[in-house]
């Protein structure tokens, strides 16, 4: 490593000083003509020099890498033609496993070093290299494939050396050959050294995509260009981290054996019937759980170690021993977005308070607040459980937000489970020993929550994320297949979206497009599933997903890249699969916009009193035929009005309904019965004025807010009575509706509180001119504000109502006057 940089030192030295040549005039002074001309063209000129020699300077090292990858090919030649001879020094399969997509590599690098060197030596500012850079981040797949089998390529070299001295000469002598212009023609290294080089290059390469972002100006056709390709490959870099810098995270065994932290991060332990917050270490032979020890100011932050199972005596539990395990403890999912709301609140607070003068003793006041708001939310949230047992058959049990996480573990542990793994038994001083090194190997330190994210930290995107998830390929057999889609919010990952089983395929085509709201989200997931019929594989724990996972893979959410009006479409590779996709970004604000339709013939975004009059009918046809539709075939569905429905499928309900299409019962009986639900969720959403009217807005807002228990029910009566006779019928028809759903929340997971928080906002939401005359939305993060807790705590009030009828209403007598 210190030759490669040392030669590229040496050239970047030789630029520089046939920059100073250039420039220089007579006697070393500048021309006056070209010093005015310089300033004159300043900043430019030097972005553009400066992106120049950085492109220099990696040219040099990619030609230094070339050669190291040429030296490894070198051998790989005759060792292979040897294979098939009476004297074989390695087999054919031996050959192939230890220089495996060795020659791929290469003639990737050579393409782009061809291509690049004429770029840089005709230089000027009309000159582009981002689809270069594009292209090769887009060939990234290969480097994967070669990431997961370097460890068995260097084992099997190891091997290989062992067993035949020949080999050994050969792999511990290759011949390196210097740069063209170099003095030193050839240098030596080792086959372990080389084989490492690969991955030592995409970290680099993608520092050099960081530098030349940093000199290409925003309106050069090669900046987005290079964001992309940075995407991309942070993107890859985040997906193989665990083996890429596997030297990092070593300690030393008693045997002198190196132990590798391979993974850790913060989990939720299920122990004595209470959620506790763990940060678990998986090493490469076995799986410690500790919790922080509570120290004294000034002293240095300690481990304590509750358990650790060898790797060698760790089993997954089946699924027929899960009486065995603690059981789960899970809170009421209102109380979850209760706690949500209350975070967003105070994050709000945090941005008004930074722009107030001496406000910065109440942020941080604010901040440990909404750290333990957030610490409580990371605790109580994760429902997904991940059970482990010792050999001994002692199980225990994790919660975790998402499949995905779950399946990362679980995959890191069976990878390391295929090693010849013995069983360790730690003395306490040993254990002591490794307990204490975990906080100088930990990769995680600290829990994601708001508060120990820096002030310049992106704080994500809120609004709605429109995915297509298009199709995939590279299964191998026919399955039953199908996707979910995950993203971030408040500090962990939650699914939001799936798409439809597409059977007995190798080449499943969805095309279906969702809607996902995003709070404060910077990422997201794609999981692909084969879909499991077998009776036998149930679990009788709902919230385990038996369906195996055919692959995963995740993108950041980059603001400017989603943020276009147009669709962006990208490939997540995910185990040798391949999902195509397409998003685009919409903000809260544009999404929530109540727009009258121009065309009054149909229904969606024409005021109800008109669709009910030209229907002669006391509720839109479209919400009976909705909520009838639900009741028939969607009310034990599980998350009904919360899961999203396909978009397009929505789309189509809804034209069908603006046109008043013959056949719209035969399309209603076949749809996804979640498409129907977002059809009348939309409905409503899109009505140009609220159900429950901008006029009695403030009003509804004033009576949820009386402490009074008669008073409130007085007024909260009177303004239903006060409501046009259109919107009234509605509104207790979907009343009715929202409780029977709700009568089955132990199938569907729907209470009452989670129907009002789906149905609340879109109901009550002002239309643009009334919330314009309000306090507008200051912050992207205000997305809960004390509004949307009230417009939610308005419609539970008359969920949680006893039954109330429309002739009953009218019967009563007002207590308040006329006027609201």
């Amino acid at each position: 490593m210190e030759e490669e940089e040392e030669e590229v030192l040496c050239y970047l030295d030789r630029v520089l000083e046939e920059e100073e040549e250039e420039f220089e005039y007579g006697d070393g002074e500048l021309d006056p003509i070209t010093t005015t001309h310089r300033q004159f063209k300043g900043d430019i000129e030097k972005g553009l020099e400066m992106k120049r020699l950085v492109l220099s300077g990696f040219l040099a090292s990619e030609e230094i890498y070339i050669n190291q990858l040429e030296a490894l090919l070198l051998p790989m030649r005759p060792l292979k033609a040897t294979a098939t001879t009476s004297q074989p020094v390695l087999t054919i399969q031996q050959v192939e496993t230890i220089f495996y997509k060795i020659q791929d590599i290469f003639q990737i690098h050579k393409e782009f070093y061809d291509a690049l060197l004429p770029s840089i030596q005709q230089w000027d500012e009309k000159v582009t290299v981002g689809h270069l850079f594009q292209k090769l981040a887009s060939q990234l797949g290969v480097y994967k494939a070669f990431v997961d089998n370097y460890k068995v390529a260097l084992e099997t070299a190891e091997k290989c050396s062992q067993a035949n001295s020949q080999f050994q000469k050969i792999s511990e002598n290759l011949k390196v050959k210097g740069p063209k212009d170099s003095k030193d023609c050839t240098t030596t290294s080792s086959m372990e050294a080389l084989l490492y080089k690969p991955i030592d290059r995409v970290t680099r390469s993608t520092l050099v995509l960081h530098d030349l972002l940093k000199h290409t100006p925003k309106d050069h056709p090669d900046f987005p260009l290079l964001q992309d390709a940075l995407r991309i490959s942070q993107n890859f870099l985040s997906s193989i981290n665990e083996e890429i810098d596997p030297r990092r995270t070593a300690v030393t065994t008693p045997k002198g054996e190196a132990r590798q932290l391979v993974k850790d991060g913060f989990l939720v332990e299920v122990s004595e019937s209470s959620r506790k917050l763990r940060h678990v270490f998986l090493f490469t032979d076995l799986l410690l759980c500790a919790k922080m020890k509570k120290t004294a100011v000034g002293r240095h932050q300690q481990y304590e170690c509750k358990w650790y199972i060898p790797l060698a005596d760790l089993t997954f539990q089946t699924l027929d021993d899960s009486d065995a395990c603690p059981s789960i403890q899970v809170l009421p999912e209102h109380e979850i977005e209760e706690m949500k709301i209350k975070i967003s609140v105070l994050k709000n607070e945090i941005q008004k308070e930074k722009k107030a003068p001496k406000g910065q003793s109440r942020v941080e006041r604010l901040r440990k607040k909404m750290n333990e708001q957030e610490s409580w939310l990371l605790l109580h949230s994760p429902t997904i459980p991940f059970r482990i047992n010792n050999k001994h058959g002692k199980c225990y049990l994790f919660l975790l937000s998402s499949d995905y996480e779950r399946s990362e573990w679980r995959e890191s542990i069976q990878k390391l489970q295929k090693k010849d793994l013995q069983s360790c038994m730690l003395s306490s001083v040993e254990l002591q020993v490794l307990t204490s090194s975990c906080f100088k190997l930990r990769t995680v330190h600290n829990i994601p929550v708001t508060g120990n994210k820096d002030d310049e930290e992106t704080p994500g995107l809120y609004g709605f994320l429109h995915v297509i998830v298009h199709s995939a390929k590279g299964f191998k057999q026919s399955a039953n297949l199908y996707c979910t889609l995950e993203v971030d919010s408040f500090g962990y990952f939650v699914s939001k979206a799936k798409t439809r089983v597409f059977r007995d395929t190798t080449e499943p085509q969805w095309n279906e497009e969702f809607e996902i709201e995003l709070e404060g989200s910077q990422y997201l997931r794609i999981l692909c599933y084969e879909k499991c019929y077998d009776k036998s594989m149930l679990n009788k724990d709902d919230n385990e997903i038996v369906d195996k996972i055919m692959g995963k893979g995740q993108v950041q959410l980059d603001p400017q890249t989603v943020q276009s009006k147009n669709w962006h479409m990208d490939v997540i590779e995910m185990n040798g699969i391949k999902v195509e996709f397409s998003m685009k970004f919409t903000s809260r604000d544009l999404s929530l916009k109540r727009t009258p339709s121009k065309k009054q013939s149909g229904v969606f975004g024409v005021k109800i009193n008109v669709v009910t009059k030209r229907e002669r009918s006391k509720v839109p046809y479209i919400v009976r035929q909705c909520i009838e539709e639900v009741e028939k075939r969607g009310i034990d569905e599980v998350g009904i009005y919360r899961i999203s429905g396909v978009a397009t499928d929505i789309q189509a309900l809804k034209s069908a309904f603006d046109t008043n299409t013959k056949d719209i019962l035969v399309m209603l009986s076949d749809m996804d019965i979640n498409a129907i639900a977002g059809t009348l969720k939309l409905y409503f959403r899109e009505l140009p004025e609220p159900l429950l009217t901008d006029r009695l807005y403030p009003a509804f807002m004033e009576g949820i807010a009386l402490s009074d228990p008669a008073a409130k029910e007085n007024c909260m009566m009177h303004l239903l009575r006060s409501l046009p006779e259109p919107n009234i019928m509605t509104f207790l028809t979907l009343l009715e509706h929202l409780k029977r759903v709700a009568e089955k929340e132990p199938i569907n997971k729907m209470s009452l509180h989670n129907l009002a928080t789906v149905f609340g906002p879109t109901l009550l939401r002002p239309s643009e001119s009334e919330s314009a005359k309000g306090q507008h939305i200051t912050s992207a993060s205000d997305i809960w504000s004390h509004d949307v807790m009230a417009q939610v705590q308005v419609l539970l009030y008359y969920l949680q109502h006893p039954p109330i009828s429309y002739a009953e209403l009218k019967r009563n007598t007002l207590y308040f006057s006329t006027d609201v």
